[in-house]
């Protein structure tokens, strides 16, 4: 069974859509927030949840059950989805 899958990313970055092609293309369900679309009055809570995880806040920050990603690293990815 897969862990749940949380993508945190920028609608603008390369990163973060090889991120998303590469869930996609695995058929990997996951939740995905475009921090820089999220609406201003949620884009501040967004971002402190986002730091939880990688205090740098940078994109893609992936979740994938206890395990953070941070960057398209396709390796990790694979490692921690057991594919």
């Amino acid at each position: 069974m897969t862990p749940p899958v949380k993508l945190f990313a920028l609608s603008t970055c390369s990163h973060c859509r090889n991120t998303r092609k590469f869930l996609d293309d695995n058929q990997v369900p996951y939740d995905v927030v475009e921090v820089d679309l999220c609406p201003l009055e949620e884009r501040e809570d967004v971002i402190n949840e986002v730091r939880k995880y990688n205090p740098a806040t940078s994109f893609p920050t992936l979740i994938i059950g206890d395990k953070v990603i941070v960057g398209y690293r396709e390796g990790e990815i694979k490692e921690a989805l057991g594919l």
